[in-house]
């Protein structure tokens, strides 16, 4: 059933793998005739994850599936509050849906495997709204990488750039070739960036200032460079589990300072992020990595690109702002899922519809 209307008020809901907590969005979406759209970002907010919380989605990438399935179901409690509260405090009213992400536990797409807590059907309930949640699954099904799935809403929403590029836990890129949208997992960011700076109790290295006046380490840049990784083709994706498995052994084993760690790690996303780009190319930059001037700078440094900033609102919460698009696309019975970027057999609608 697809609903054709042209105007949708939603709710975009993101937990990315930084951790740094739970991003909810109003949302207004209109389409035209010619199927063009626009948004505005409405009352937004981070609520950040309690140091239980962190400690408990951190582990549970190691969970037995006993425990999974129970943190699956006190998990969705959790965001629902969330969800609700958000919805209370800023007296929302008339929602079309809440399109909720959930938060990435497992992702071994060549095993078939992903999971996204916080997607049970029983949200719908919890919250009183109609829910389109979990994304992933159906792109896995057809032999995709469940990931990444932004790039529809960069092909929607943000045609006038060359690249869009978001900094968040890892870094992900899109772009259009040869008629096609092509978009991978590029590198680690702030996944390895926080873990270190939380070895400094600093929760981030607020703009790379830390990086900035440490020494970089040669001999790790280049094994980290080194990674295999790096020679895949895309469409390719990246989870929790390849950095535990490939990254943080390289830097415990060289037993440098967390400061030089930081230099080292940060010149490394750098010059991967370089190797993605066309000289002169225009660059929409989004993600908390948006804020890393040292690590933007090392970019324009390495390649001679228009790195744009857009509005904070759109650097924090453009995941949860795609997050509502592709919800709605799923609401409209449209493609939300581009077979191009993920290497699934088809395009296709993803997601799940509670009501």
């Amino acid at each position: 059933m697809s609903s054709q209307k042209n105007t949708y008020r939603v709710l975009g809901v993101m937990s990315g793998t930084s951790l740094d907590g739970i991003d909810l969005a109003e949302l207004d979406f209109q389409v035209s005739d010619k199927a063009t759209w626009t948004f505005k970002i409405g009352r937004a907010k981070t609520i950040p994850y309690p140091s239980e919380w962190v400690a408990i989605l951190k582990e549970a990438v190691h969970f037995s599936e006993g425990r999974l399935k129970t943190l699956n179901k006190d998990y969705t409690v959790y965001l629902a509050e969330a969800i609700s509260s958000f919805v209370a405090e800023n007296a929302i009213e008339s929602l079309d849906a809440v399109c909720s992400h959930g938060h990435t536990i497992l992702h071994q797409p060549e095993k078939g495997i992903t999971l996204q807590i916080g997607n049970m059907p029983e949200i719908a309930a919890l919250t009183g709204q109609t829910v389109v949640c979990d994304f992933r699954v159906r792109d896995v099904q057809l032999g995709g990488q469940g990931a990444p799935l932004v790039p529809i809403g960069d092909t929607l929403l943000f045609p006038a750039y060359d690249y869009c590029l978001n900094l968040g836990g890892f870094a992900n890129c899109s772009f259009e070739k040869d008629g096609s949208r092509i978009a991978y997992d590029i590198c680690p960011v702030n996944i390895v960036l926080n873990a270190l700076a939380e070895q400094l109790d600093l929760p981030y290295d607020d703009g790379g200032m830390v990086a900035r006046g440490a020494t970089i380490d040669i001999n790790v840049l280049d094994v980290l460079n080194k990674l295999q990784f790096y020679k895949q083709e895309p469409p390719r994706s990246l989870g929790l589990e390849w950095v535990q498995q490939f990254v943080f052994p390289v830097i415990e084993k060289a037993d440098i300072s967390a400061e030089d760690a930081l230099a080292t790690f940060t010149e490394h996303v750098a010059q991967q992020l370089a190797q993605q780009f066309e000289e002169g190319s225009s660059i929409l930059v989004t993600g908390g990595g948006a804020y890393n001037d040292f690590l933007l700078e090392r970019l324009r440094y390495h390649k001679s690109v228009e790195v744009v900033l857009p509005e904070p609102k759109l650097v924090e919460y453009k995941e949860a702002l795609i997050f509502g698009l592709l919800g709605v696309l799923k609401l409209r019975g449209e493609i939300n899922c581009l077979a191009s970027v993920t290497g699934a057999s088809q395009d296709h609608s993803s997601g799940k519809i509670f009501r």
